[in-house]
């Protein structure tokens, strides 16, 4: 119910009255906030935490001819990222009040996306999770090339020729690992999960995923879609790409190349650390050279996703629970960040930064609250940003898989990206908020955050501080199913 309810009643906006934006927005409000109630309730009582098996699982069969299966369940791995897309998603529609241009659209659009990303966080059956993930992209695509920028329908075209070349490489592996070694195709996530594949055969499987999932979150060097996108893309739509979208392709990672090709993973996550280390690094000092305000946001988000790939790399449970804690942090760092970068451009409608300045006047609550979610982005103790990295660093040190010289490197990297980040986020608020520009401009007088603004980028920055006062909370969903995916690793 909850993975079909966005789209069937998204589908009913269509018969709402054409007029009338507040009908709209408000019904697709509601829709959100019911998905997020239901969400929550069956977290809340459904949900056993201590169990690392398949909870709430659904089994029917859809076409009987090819086997192929509507199995939906949630463990401890999903079920953060599932929480995520709620809460996210529903703040997006909340942020997404300005567009007024073909509204029914966007809002369906915007709750197609919803039943997409939480149906391929759920789904138990290859070919689901599949179809789940190409549903993404539609929307995707339309939100780009309807709302965006200027050079909406480049970037546009440059994310769905992406992310097909890459769902082509995932849908070759899908078949492959179904129809391996059996009569009938095989498409379940625990009966795969215990087969056994020919080496070779199993890292030509893996490197097909690793190239789908590598576009989705970015990894180096297919990350170039991602700056453009998010450059032109309506900041709502923004929100839903760096909190979710980014998160689909390391979860898709964890799920399905850790737990369904484990000899192939510790043959591929030395190169997967040294990646990742490159790609803090790369993404760190490309980022101060943006003049576009938006791409240098999505820089850092393409670096801090560098800290998954290394917590996923490290194959130790520590490095693997910071990396899924990160993928919940960075959620919601991303998404505020865009947020707010939205809502300054809604006032100022400036995008480079030489032609920004002195913004801190006119706008003081903008700018606090930039300026706390740019702390929590360069990783502030007491924020999530610091614990997730933290736990990554100290699950590279403690990875019994490689030797002592290696781990010293990777750190020292690694801890020359946690310096480079603060250097763009705080150069970043100098050249928006300090100096004298837009103060000696003639009747400049603009209207700070109103009420619905303030009220999404703080119920977007209390969950980073709760993280990271107390990340129990959210690593205590993951701990178990982590600990069964590592000891498959040391007891094969």
């Amino acid at each position: 119910m909850i993975v079909v309810l966005p789209i069937v009643a998204g589908s009913f906006i269509f018969f709402l009255p054409h007029r009338g934006n507040k009908v709209i927005r408000g019904y697709t409000i509601c829709i959100a906030c019911l998905e997020l109630l239901l969400t929550t309730y069956t977290f809340s009582y459904h949900f056993q935490l201590d169990d690392p098996l398949t909870q709430l699982a659904e089994d029917y069969k859809w076409i009987n001819f090819f086997d192929f299966y509507w199995r939906l369940g949630i463990d401890g791995l999903s079920i953060g990222p599932i929480l995520l897309t709620g809460f996210v998603t529903t703040l997006a529609t909340l942020a997404a009040w300005p567009v007024t241009r073909d509204s029914r659209l966007f809002h369906f659009l915007m709750l197609a996306m919803y039943s997409g990303q939480i149906g391929s966080f759920s789904s138990r059956d290859l070919l689901l999770f599949f179809i789940m993930w190409e549903l993404e992209l539609i929307p995707v695509y339309l939100l780009l090339s309807m709302w965006g920028g200027k050079k909406r329908l480049y970037s546009a075209t440059k994310f769905i020729l992406y992310t097909a070349v890459g769902s082509i490489f995932l849908l070759i592996g899908v078949l492959g690992i179904g129809l391996y070694g059996s009569n009938e195709p095989t498409l379940n996530f625990e009966t795969l999960s215990n087969q056994s594949y020919p080496v070779a055969l199993e890292i030509i499987f893996y490197i097909g995923f690793l190239i789908a999932f590598a576009v989705k979150s970015p990894i180096i060097p297919l990350h170039t879609w991602l700056p453009d996108t998010h450059g032109e893309a309506h900041y709502s739509t923004c929100m839903l790409l760096a909190g979710i979208l980014l998160k689909m392709g390391a979860y898709g990672l964890v799920r399905i190349n850790m737990e369904l090709l484990p000899h192939a993973h510790s043959l591929f996550s030395p190169w997967l650390i040294i990646l990742g280390a490159i790609q803090i690094i790369y993404a760190a000092s490309t980022s101060p050279g943006q003049r576009n305000l938006k791409k240098r946001i999505a820089y850092s988000s393409v670096s801090h996703m560098g800290f998954i790939i290394i917590g996923i790399g490290s194959i130790s449970d520590t490095g693997l629970n910071g990396a899924l804690l990160q993928i919940i942090s960075h959620g919601f760092i991303g998404a505020a960040l865009f947020f707010l970068a939205g809502t300054s451009y809604d006032r100022i409608r400036l995008v480079y930064f030489n032609e920004m300045g002195g913004m801190a006047i006119p706008l003081p609550k903008i700018f606090t609250m930039l300026s706390i979610l740019s702390m929590a982005s360069l990783a502030l103790p007491g924020m999530s940003g610091f614990v997730a990295e933290l736990i990554v660093f100290l699950g590279i040190i403690n990875s019994q898989k490689y030797f002592l010289i290696t781990k010293i490197l990777i750190t020292f990297v690694m801890a020359i990206g946690m310096i480079l980040t603060p250097i763009y986020s705080l150069s970043m608020l100098r050249q928006m908020f300090y100096g004298y520009k837009l103060f000696n401009v003639p009747n400049s007088y603009f209207f700070d955050s109103g009420p619905r603004e303030l009220f999404v980028s703080i119920s977007l920055l209390l969950p980073i501080i709760g993280i990271g006062i107390y990340p129990d909370f959210v690593l205590s969903l993951s701990v178990d199913k982590v600990e069964a995916i590592i000891s498959s690793y040391f007891y094969r």
